[in-house]
């Protein structure tokens, strides 16, 4: 059962038998099945019994950092979800936002888009706080000596071309960077025009140039 508003849109017995008129919500029954309310129109009181939104619910499968775990999640079962669709999941052990990354209907069979009451499983992955390899070239742009590295960061973090960014010992200049595919409101997968900024929980992959001076000393 929903929580029931303050007002709630239902035919009045005694001025509108026949069309809804918006009635003030006096009490409810314990465990909410029966509504006392006053019709907004005329005053009459009267007694309803709310409508029920019948739920399912999914198990939710979690990337997290090269690990995973289950959990599970309520949702109308007229809902529609789809990749790239976030969500707050809360358990006893974590409280976290995830983002959809795939479907799972019966017999394994994968989708982007499906009604709750059709799904099996959620595929996601963790979207607060997440890791992100970058790929650093030496600053004479030679790729027979590149790195790469993974950097942790909260997922609304941006990352932006041109920009100078420190982890630790690491000290880069962004030159480009690649935008994941479970990713939305982008217009191109790849940003390299300075400026550019792309969130690090949308971020497949960062390319960048090294700005640390002794980073590649022969010494």
């Amino acid at each position: 059962m929903t929580d029931i508003p303050d007002r709630v849109p239902t035919p009045c017995p005694s001025c509108s038998p026949d069309l809804e008129t918006v009635h003030e919500v006096l009490t409810t029954t314990e465990g909410g099945g029966t509504v006392t309310v006053r019709c907004s129109e005329c005053g009459h009181v009267h007694k309803v019994q709310p409508e029920r939104t019948r739920e399912v619910t999914l198990d939710v499968v979690v990337s997290q950092e090269g690990e995973s775990f289950t959990a599970n999640v309520t949702v109308p079962e007229e809902e529609t979800l789809e990749v790239g669709d976030e969500f707050i999941l809360e358990t006893d052990e974590v409280l976290s936002t995830v983002r959809v990354t795939s479907l799972e209907l019966d017999r394994q069979r994968r989708t982007e888009e499906a009604d709750a009451d059709r799904i099996e499983t959620v595929w996601s992955r963790e979207v607060d706080n997440v890791a992100v390899n970058v790929t650093v070239h030496p600053q004479d742009g030679s790729r027979d000596d590149s790195r790469s590295i993974t950097v942790h960061v909260p997922g609304d973090y941006e990352f932006e071309v041109g920009a100078v960014e420190s982890f630790g010992d690491d000290e880069f200049e962004i030159d480009a960077v690649v935008v994941r595919d479970d990713a939305s409101g982008y217009h191109r997968d790849r940003y390299e025009m300075e400026g550019d900024t792309v969130l690090a929980k949308d971020t497949n992959r960062v390319y960048a140039y090294d700005e640390t001076s002794s980073a590649w000393s022969a010494w």
